[in-house]
């Protein structure tokens, strides 16, 4: 839906509230054309019905407004003496219309005097229920938003079961581009537990056109981001013709990565190791590159070994005896790569650090034996693989690099001639808003999902020759700011290597307190609100959000006690 498009749109519901309260307001001693005035009439509604005048701000948030609305038109019915059970569901089932009838059918005089205390404890729970909703939604969508963390790829920083607080507005509230969605879920309903999975939380029509509240910072380098993954547009971004399904800006999947690159850059991959505009880019102290290493070691390195300077993403070898199909298929789950068989029925497996689940192991009373092995591949920091090669049972310990030169196929622009992979990648560079670039054969691939999609032109290519919106281009000017994300676990981590640039408007905010974290049901109380940001160790803000809402408590025990005995 265009500008226009939701302009006119917007002054149908004006009619149509118009056509279906402009007695009511004659009624209450209005005049017939203050129904008519946008946004006026809103505040002329909201005297009538002795409610607070800022609700009317509460009307023009999308998501929240679909909320508010069932109110009002509650409300406008009570104020004409339609006050019944009955009434509430007439109203709310008709979507509002049955105000036509109160407005045309019936001649009830406006009840000026009505009180505004819910009848019922019943109504006074809904109420106060149906606010505070309101009230989460409204934080939710414009203010500040709960996240978790589901992948390592920015382990050591971020890490799997931090629970985030991410910050709209740093970078600019975006209004939801989806007018009708259930307040405070993503893309999906909660269904599960009765069976039933990946029913939409939203409809995809109608949409409102990309608008962004101001922000008060801009997105730098090293930033970490939240945003909707661009590409969850394709059931596969490389080869789009697997199936085709579009959702809707503020519906796409959240990920967060750390911005390595801005508007304006280029970018370069050097044996794992990103480069800005030539040199070398410089994390932050918090910031712990990981890269996989091959660790060898003649005497065999068992895993309570290697957990003395690592206890993540690592392989561990485990000799095992089937004697079922049933077991095979229970461990097979857990394995990551193809089982070696030793002899007969027994097989040597790998699996990441986790192992085999005991239950698992006593579920199916598996004989298993983890194995110590001459080499290990572990994920880990140059810092750890520097300290492992000063151990004397070690080896050696020699970094998994993909030469340059060597293709990826999987990597964008997805061009073979290019011979890019995740280790050696590039140089790139990312579009800025303003910025006119050359477009032939050569450039196009770079940027035609930013034409085609992010932009939303009309891109054709006939031969040779290339065409936007109908007309033959050989340049394009980019209408936004792009960025470049990534994982600071380089080799296990899906990002902008894979599907490229990340557009502002798909940007979502900035996290900004780790607010819970948890790890195989153990609460990791050290990281309790703790800052994302900043230099040096993180440090817990725990206590102090403790005293402080132990002091907010007593304080309003006592008030409520004062106001008691007074």
């Amino acid at each position: 839906m265009t500008f226009t498009e939701w302009f006119i749109f917007f002054i149908l519901v004006q009619v149509i509230h118009f056509a279906g309260t402009w007695k009511l307001y004659q009624r209450a001693g209005r005049k017939a054309w203050e129904a008519a005035i946008p946004i006026y009439n809103a505040i002329v509604l909201l005297g009538i019905i002795k409610r607070s005048k800022w609700w009317v701000f509460l009307l023009f948030f999308p998501i929240v407004n679909q909320l508010m609305f069932p109110i009002l038109w509650i409300e406008t019915a009570r104020s004409f003496g339609f006050n019944k059970r009955k009434d509430t569901a007439l109203v709310l089932l008709t979507f509002g219309f049955y105000l036509f009838y109160i407005n045309y059918a019936t001649d009830t005089p406006y009840k000026a005097d009505r009180s505004l205390k819910p009848r019922t404890g019943l109504g006074e729970w809904v109420s106060s229920i149906a606010f505070a909703i309101i009230a989460a939604t409204m934080v939710h969508t414009y203010v500040m938003q709960p996240y978790t963390i589901p992948t390592s790829s920015l382990e050591k920083t971020l890490l799997v079961g931090d629970y985030l607080f991410v910050s709209k507005f740093h970078y600019g509230a975006r209004f939801p581009s989806t007018m009708v969605a259930a307040p405070m879920l993503h893309d999906s309903l909660p269904t599960s537990f009765i069976g039933k999975k990946n029913i939409k939380s939203y409809l995809k029509k109608p949409q409102l056109p990309y608008l962004r509240i101001p922000g008060f910072q801009k997105i730098k380098r090293n930033d970490i981001v939240v945003f909707n993954w661009p590409v969850d547009t394709l059931a596969h971004w490389i080869d789009p013709s697997k199936g085709i399904d579009y959702k809707p800006l503020d519906k796409k999947t959240n990920y967060v990565k750390r911005c390595v690159g801005i508007a304006g850059d280029t970018l370069e991959v050097r044996d794992g190791y990103v480069y800005i505009n030539g040199e070398r880019n410089i994390l932050p102290d918090r910031a712990k590159l990981q890269f996989y290493n091959m660790i060898y070691s003649s005497k065999g390195l068992s895993t309570s070994k290697l957990e003395r300077y690592t206890s993540k993403e690592f392989e561990r070898k485990f000799v095992i005896s089937f004697t079922s199909q049933e077991q095979y298929r229970a461990v097979m789950n857990y394995v990551i790569e193809n089982p070696e068989n030793v002899k007969d029925n027994q097989y040597k497996i790998t699996t990441s650090d986790g192992g085999i689940p005991q239950q698992i192991i006593n579920a199916y009373r598996l004989d298993i034996k983890e194995v110590s092995t001459f080499k290990r591949k572990a994920n880990i920091t140059d810092e750890i693989a520097e300290k492992l090669r000063k151990d004397s049972e070690v080896d050696s310990v020699i970094k998994v690099i993909e030469p340059k030169g060597v293709l990826d196929r999987n990597v964008f622009p997805n061009v073979a001639s290019l011979g890019w992979n995740t280790d050696n990648y590039g140089p790139i560079y990312i579009p800025k808003e303003g910025t006119t670039v050359a477009l032939d054969k050569n450039s196009l691939p770079f940027y035609k999902r930013i034409i085609g999609e992010y932009e939303h032109n009309q891109l054709d290519v006939i031969g040779e020759h290339i065409f936007i919106n109908g007309k033959k281009a050989n340049s394009y000017t980019f209408k936004q700011d792009y960025y470049w994300m990534m994982g600071d676990n380089r080799q296990n981590s899906l990002d902008a290597r894979s599907w490229g640039y990340v557009p502002f408007d798909h940007v979502v905010g900035k996290p900004v307190l780790i607010w819970f974290s948890i790890e195989n049901g153990k609460v990791r109380w050290e990281r309790l609100f703790t800052t994302v940001g900043g230099d040096g160790e993180p440090v817990s803000y725990l206590l102090y959000f403790l005293i402080a809402l132990g002091g907010y408590i007593a304080y309003s025990f006592l008030k409520k006690k004062k106001k008691t005995t007074s």
